[in-house]
C-alpha cells in the first residue's frame, strides 16, 4: 500500500474518529500538525508530502519526537523546526532535485512507546534517516530499532552528556565540554560563585553531566556541596531546600528535568535562596524553558547554550524572522536548550552529506560524507564536524535571562568560537 493511502489529509478515521494514539491521545496536537499541512495516518503517525514530485521518489526522513507528554513543549518546537528547514530545502529544489517527505512519529515523552513508533519509520515508512530524541534516555531507547536493528541513520539533536560513539549515530547538539568549559569559570570567577549544589532527576544525563561538571568546578577551585538524584516526577524539595540552606550553597547547577522541575524552581525561589545571592544555573534553559515558571523565579538564572535569540548575526535574525511567519503566535519556539537548533542543524548536516555523495542515500555512503560535513551558516553561527568523532563544532554563548516589564528575555554576556566538543 502506498503512504498516500496510509494518510488521511482530514486526520479522520473510517469511523469519524480524530486519527491519533487510541484516538484521543495526540488530540492537542493534531489540531497545529493539520493546520501546518500534515496528514494523519490510518495507523498513527503523520506525513508531510512535497509539494513536487521527482522520478526516483521523494528522499523520506523520518522525525520521532515527543508531540505529547512531559516534555512536549520541547518536542512539539522540534517538528515544527524540521519542516520549517525541509521546507526551505523543498523550495529551493530539494536536494539534487529530489524533494524530502517527512514523516513524523509521537514519542511520547515514554521510551517504551517510543520504540514501538520509532519501528513504523523503520518498517513501514522506510526512512533514510531519522532524527530526534529529547531526552538521553529516551536516545538510548530508540537507537536500537534505528541504528543497530534498522540499520538506519539516526541524528539526534540534544545537547547531552557525551560518550555516545555509536556507529551511524551522529549528535548536532552540545556536550558537556561545549557547556561546562565555558560556563562553570564564568560562574566561578566572573560571578564569584564557589559552593555549588548539583540536584539533579535520576537518570543518564545529569549523572555523566555531572561528573564531568564536578572536575570543571573542581579544577576551577570550586566545591561541591552536595549532588543528589531523584525522581522525575518528585514534587516535593523541601530536604533538599533545606541542604542548599544548611551547606551554605550559592550556585545551584540545576538538572532536574520536568514533572518535577516546576515545583523544585518554586520552591527553591520562595526559600529566598535568589533574593539572598543565590544563582541558578542549568545548561537546557532556552527561552521555551523560560516559559515554564513565573518571570520572578528566572530573573538572574544563567545558561550556556549553543544560541540564544539574542543573537545578532543577519542569518540567525532572518531564521526567526522566516519561523516567525511560518509559524505565527505559536508557543513553541525556535530555541537552542529543546534540540531545536540541533534539529536544524542536523537536517542542513544530512543535506550537505546527500549532495557530496550525489544522491547516494545509503547509511555508509551519507554517513562517511557527514563525518566531514561543514555548514557556513546556522542558528548562532556556522557548525563543522569533527571526523572520526561523530560530534560537531560551533559557537557557544552564555546568557543571563533577566526580567523586563514582567517578561523574560537572555542577555548574552560571553561568546566562544568553534568550540570543540571533546567527543569520542
Amino acid at each position: 500500500m502506498s503512504d498516500s493511502k496510509l494518510f488521511n489529509q482530514n486526520a479522520e478515521s473510517e469511523v469519524g474518529e480524530p486519527v491519533v494514539d487510541s484516538r484521543r491521545r495526540l488530540l492537542t496536537g493534531a489540531g497545529a500538525l493539520a493546520a501546518s499541512g500534515w496528514m494523519a495516518g490510518v495507523s498513527g503517525g503523520w506525513l508531510l508530502k512535497p509539494e513536487f514530485a521527482h522520478a526516483a521518489g521523494p528522499i523520506k526522513m523520518g522525525i520521532a519526537t515527543d508531540i505529547t507528554g512531559a516534555i512536549a513543549p520541547s518536542g512539539n518546537a522540534n517538528w515544527q523546526v524540521a519542516q520549517f528547514a525541509v521546507e526551505q530545502i523543498n523550495k529551493g529544489g530539494g536536494i539534487l532535485g529530489r524533494p524530502i517527505e517527512l514523516f513524523l512519529e509521537d514519542t511520547a515523552s515514554d521510551p517504551k512507546i517510543a520504540v514501538g513508533n520509532v519501528r513504523k519509520l523503520i518498517q513501514d515508512r522506510k526512512v533514510d534517516v531519522v532524527l530526534g530524541g529529547i531526552t538521553s534516555a529516551m536516545r538510548q531507547a530508540i537507537k536500537d530499532p534505528i541504528v543497530n536493528r534498522g540499520k538506519t541513520l539516526y541524528i539526534y539533536p540534544q545537547l547531552y552528556e557525551g560518550q555516545e560513539c555509536t556507529k551511524g549515530l551522529f549528535n548536532t547538539g552540545p556536550t558537556p565540554a561545549q557547556q561546562c568549559d565555558e560556563l562553570i569559570p564564568y560562574l566561578i570567577k566572573t560571578l564569584g560563585k564557589k559552593r555549588f549544589a548539583l540536584p539533579s532527576a535520576n537518570y543518564v544525563w545529569p549523572q555523566l553531566l555531572n561528573k564531568y561538571a564536578r572536575k570543571v568546578i573542581e579544577a576551577n577551585g570550586g566545591t561541591v556541596v552536595f549532588e543528589e538524584y531523584y525522581p522525575m516526577d518528585q514534587a516535593e524539595y523541601s530536604a533538599t531546600i533545606g541542604k542548599i540552606r544548611d551547606g551554605k550553597v550559592d550556585c545551584v547547577f540545576n538538572t532536574i528535568i520536568p514533572p518535577g522541575l516546576q515545583p523544585f524552581v518554586k520552591q527553591l525561589y520562595e526559600s529566598g535562596f535568589q533574593k539572598n545571592g543565590g544563582v541558578v544555573s542549568c545548561v537546557y534553559y532556552d527561552e521555551n524553558l523560560l516559559n515554564y515558571h513565573p518571570a520572578a523565579e528566572m530573573d538572574g538564572l544563567v545558561s550556556c547554550l549553543d544560541y540564544f535569540q539574542a543573537v545578532d548575526d543577519p542569518f540567525s535574525k532572518k531564521l526567526q524572522e522566516d519561523y516567525a511567519k511560518k509559524f505565527p503566535n505559536t508557543k513553541y519556539l525556535f530555541t537552542a536548550g529543546s534540540a531545536s537548533t540541533g534539529m536544524y542543524r542536523g537536517v542542513k548536516f544530512y543535506e550537505a552529506a546527500v549532495k557530496a555523495t550525489k544522491g547516494d542515500l545509503s547509511r555508509d555512503a551519507v554517513a562517511a560524507a557527514l563525518d566531514k560535513a561543514k555548514l557556513t551558516e546556522g542558528p548562532g553561527g556556522g557548525a563543522e564536524m569533527v571526523p572520526g568523532k561523530m560530534h560537531c563544532k560551533m559557537n557557544m554563548y552564555i546568557a543571563v535571562c533577566k526580567v523586563v516589564a514582567g517578561k523574560t528575555k537572555y542577555e548574552i554576556v560571553k561568546k566562544s568560537t568553534m568550540v570543540d566538543p571533546k567527543e569520542c
